[in-house]
């Protein structure tokens, strides 16, 4: 594997009986960056990140991780790594200070290598303050940042972080955000699911479309909106004879209508002249558009053009893959 690589993967499918939840998945990942893995539920996304990190083998197909191979390799490539599942895996009863010294310990490190190993993270994490609490009483936010702690211990070169966020308020969520952009600033690569298409713009250098099993788009944030969607005029209409109006004489170009607030909306480049062109065909005479607006595409409108979905944030989501937190 070339060295700008810190993962690899050709042709990985994967299949549980008649049920084919791989088919055939290509990405590579650079090395110092953050890549994030978007798709709906069952698209397969914690499956991929089972099998990049060795819990899991392949049907077919191929895998390097941090430069070892996934199936040759297996017990370097664990220690290469880390793992954050989508459930929280640190002991309630116990305080910040001891889980992350229980962690080190268990990675090798000696009594005092864990103790400074421990106050290191915990003042990276910003938990320094809450270190002799018990883990019960943390907020949801303190927990999920000592979790990601818990797993880095034994300094990873790859970390996976399987939807780290689902259930955080937005506050948590940005602390969070903070802390991954640190790592990556460290020489880390953050492989990243999400269901925040939020997190994956603002987080993600190069983003890949999972969609029953197979990526679908692979590229840049700005990219992707480049491919996929178009900028949008929205005109709001003075009234229900000009909205009729205005979207019969568009036809096909129209994009979206909502009658409710009397807007039409119809691709355009943004450029003045386009929609000074439009205004012009439309209301010649200024009297039928109230208002208007160019939009931006953004990541929900790449995520609904590729997989026919629109993406959920809801934290009561149930997930159909599910697996251990970490490794």
């Amino acid at each position: 594997m070339a060295e700008e690589w810190a993962i690899e993967a050709s042709g990985l499918e994967k299949s549980y009986g008649p049920v084919t939840v791989l088919d055939g998945v290509d990405l590579r990942v650079r090395r110092g960056t953050v890549f994030a893995l978007l798709g709906p539920n069952g698209a397969g996304k914690t499956t991929l990140v089972r099998i990049l990190s060795t819990l899991v083998r392949p049907d077919a197909g191929g895998a390097r991780v941090a430069g070892f191979d996934i199936a040759v390799d297996r017990q370097r490539v664990r220690r290469c790594i880390s793992l954050t599942g989508q459930d929280v895996a640190v002991d309630g009863l116990q305080t910040g200070a001891e889980n992350l010294r229980m962690m080190a310990r268990l990675a090798g490190l000696s009594r005092p290598q864990a103790r400074r190993r421990t106050g290191d993270l915990l003042a990276q994490f910003g938990l320094a303050s809450a270190a002799q609490r018990r883990v019960a009483n943390y907020s949801g936010g303190m927990r999920r940042r000592l979790d990601l702690a818990a797993g880095l211990v034994g300094s990873p070169a790859v970390i996976f972080l399987d939807e780290p966020t689902t259930g955080l308020d937005l506050p948590s969520r940005q602390a969070m955000w903070q802390v991954i952009t640190d790592l990556v600033r460290t020489g880390a690569t953050v492989f990243l699911t999400t269901q925040y298409l939020q997190e994956a713009d603002q987080l993600a250098d190069q983003i890949a479309v999972v969609n029953a099993g197979a990526v679908v788009a692979q590229g840049s944030p700005a990219d992707l909106k480049s491919q996929i969607a178009e900028q949008r005029l929205e005109l709001t209409l003075t009234d229900g004879l000009a909205f009729e109006d205005v979207t019969r004489a568009l036809g096909a170009r129209v994009v979206s209508t909502d009658p409710s607030r009397m807007s039409v909306g119809v691709a355009t480049d943004g450029s003045a002249v386009h929609v000074r062109g439009v205004l012009d065909e439309v209301d010649p005479g200024g009297r039928a558009v109230r208002t208007f607006a160019v939009h931006a595409p953004t990541l929900d409108d790449v995520f609904l053009a590729l997989t026919g979905h629109a993406t959920t944030t809801s934290t009561n989501t149930t997930n159909t893959e599910s697996e251990p937190a970490h490794v």
